[in-house]
């Protein structure tokens, strides 16, 4: 991922040193176990972990000449170790130590994405219980609903980050597998128990069933799961976008001094930073595609994974981590106008409240069939007109006040009536 979206917590766990810091990590693992289980001298794996060391300029040196990471890697551990470095690698197949060591990043890259989640939440959690009282109008379709809150509307995102955290915690059980069993799967030439010493020593499960790699499905699942985050990111960056609209103006993210807009326009305040999470959310979705396509390799393993992991993997985990951070921040300093959310609610003299007064009509013995009518004809009466005012027309139509009071009108225009189990739905999620 370039530098631009890149932040350290993440990047650094995504380079070539990390990656064959990893892998060290693994044979040094494999060589206690085969030592705990008497196959290798003790002293030579003291020996090894004392000696052991990499140069990630000399490893590409080598690969360079044989064409192979890991023996170029291996080749270069050597080069530090000496005689000892035999025992370096024993009965293992180069997928014994590359999907392994691929599990302790993809774990360490969930620890990092889970803290970002809670930093969300907790950001979401402040806003929802400032705004708790908000009140707004709903749209669906994009066309004026009924009332609700602002809070209510974080309390939705609140939720879906909920369970995304949910996800990723199961998530970095399923991925946190390593596999020790050779060529193709079969412990040919290592033992199990040689496996699950190492797993353990290395905070991972042993592959219920490994061929010569760990099965791609992991993989994607990972990748979706990302993606599937990013995707609620999109969704809240594409609803502050939507209120930041000039004729809507409802939230707006900050705009900091000396920020310019456009480089023509000088009074432009653009929804930028949402709009970023809006592509970027594109490219996860496009990594999940590629995942998927990994999950069919030939017999016991192919190489044509390798090459979209090296890309997919790392870029999905420093995108949707950036992501995070991003939104965390963009809800943290959010503009919100509860003025403008007001004046929006209440355009055409309340024709949001259309529904209540029907159902109060059919409460006082109209049928829904002549209520439905009688309020329509009102509300189109007052729809998308400069002086349209709903709530005159209901006021003086005869068919509703031979029904209604003054006073059970007035009612019928009451935001508190759509508001008043909200507070049931903040208890769920401790706002």
């Amino acid at each position: 991922m370039i530098e631009r979206y890149t932040l350290p917590e993440m990047g650094n766990l995504w380079t070539d040193t990390y990656k064959l810091k990893t892998w060290l990590q693994v044979e040094i693992a494999v060589c206690e176990a085969q030592a705990e289980l008497g196959y290798i001298p003790t002293q030579a794996v003291e020996e090894i972990k004392a000696k052991a060391n990499f140069d990630p300029k000399r490893v590409l040196e080598i690969e360079a000449e044989v064409r192979h990471d890991m023996i170029a890697f291996l080749t270069n551990v050597n080069e530090y170790v000496g005689d000892a470095g035999r025992y370096i690698h024993l009965g293992l197949t180069s997928s014994d130590v590359l999907d392994t060591a691929l599990a302790l990043q993809l774990v360490a890259s969930l620890d990092v994405l889970l803290a970002g989640v809670e930093d969300l939440i907790a950001a979401i959690r402040t806003q929802a219980q400032q705004h708790k009282n908000t009140v707004m109008i709903g749209r669906s379709h994009g066309i004026h609903a009924e009332p609700i809150t602002f809070g209510f509307k974080l309390a939705g995102w609140l939720a879906e980050v909920l369970r995304s955290r949910d996800r990723l915690q199961r998530l970095r059980k399923e991925i946190a597998v390593g596999k020790i069993s050779g060529a193709v799967g079969t412990y040919a030439n290592i033992e199990p128990r040689v496996e699950a010493i190492a797993c353990q020593k290395l905070g991972l499960e042993p592959d219920t069933a490994s061929t010569q790699v760990i099965s791609r499905d992991r993989h994607a699942d990972f990748v979706q799961t990302l993606a599937l985050l990013a995707a609620s990111i999109e969704r809240f960056a594409v609803e502050i976008r939507n209120l930041q609209r000039t004729d809507v103006l409802e939230v707006e993210e900050f705009f900091s001094k000396g920020q310019k807009g456009s480089s023509a326009m000088p009074h432009k305040r653009n929804p930028i930073r949402s709009e970023r999470l809006t592509g970027m959310a594109r490219v996860v979705r496009g990594h999940a595609v590629a995942a998927l396509e990994n999950v069919a390799l030939w017999h016991e393993r192919d190489i044509s994974h390798s090459s979209v992991e090296r890309m997919i993997l790392p870029d999905s985990c420093t995108i949707t981590h950036f992501m995070l951070a991003e939104m965390t921040d963009l809800v943290k300093n959010l503009l919100v106008y509860p003025e403008n959310m007001e004046r929006n609610m209440n355009c055409y003299g309340g024709v949001v409240f259309s529904q209540r007064v029907m159902l109060t009509l059919v409460e006082k013995g109209m049928s829904r069939e002549d209520a439905y009518a009688t309020v329509q004809s009102c509300a189109h009466q007052a729809w998308n007109k400069t002086d349209g005012n709903f709530h005159d027309l209901i006021a003086k139509d005869s068919r509703v006040t031979q029904h209604l009071s003054s006073e059970e009108i007035e009612a019928c225009f009451a935001p508190q009536h759509h508001l008043q189990h909200l507070e049931e739905i903040y208890q769920r999620l401790g706002i």
